[in-house]
């Protein structure tokens, strides 16, 4: 699994979303690279993306809740992100429900979420853990 305990930004709440997060596209990745089975592919596929749509609208309240109690300077920007990854989940829903599900596709998907998940809980979510260290406060 992709998962690295230095991802942590030290809410405990946050930490064990994004653990999931990456449980579950790591979980994916695995499945549409190396299982033969087409049928069990578009299954996989098709619970990941349902999972993703829901499970990250509630993170992301979650994440932005917890970034408006603590006052959080960059919260804007953070937003922006949140909405672009939504915005672009739903373009894979769209491409999928009128392109059907390519091999190609699939494959670009999973990477696309991977990609994603390093660079915002890597780099971007790293800052709110920063942040509140720099205020002196327990995370």
């Amino acid at each position: 699994m992709m998962w690295k305990d230095k991802y942590k930004i030290g809410v405990e709440a946050i930490d064990q979303q994004h653990e999931e997060l990456f449980r579950r596209v790591s979980n994916f990745n695995q499945t549409i690279r190396n299982e033969v089975n087409w049928e069990a592919k578009l299954d996989k596929v098709k619970e990941t993306m349902l999972f993703m749509k829901d499970y990250v609208i509630v993170h992301f309240n979650d994440e932005e809740a917890y970034q408006e109690q603590i006052g959080y300077p960059q919260i804007e920007e953070h937003k922006d992100a949140h909405a672009k990854f939504k915005q672009g989940i739903d373009n894979y829903v769209k491409i999928f429900e009128e392109e059907g599900f390519t091999e190609e596709k699939i494959q670009e998907f999973g990477g696309k979420l991977m990609a994603w998940l390093i660079m915002h809980v890597g780099n971007m979510d790293q800052k709110i853990g920063e942040y509140v260290k720099s205020k002196g406060g327990q995370a």
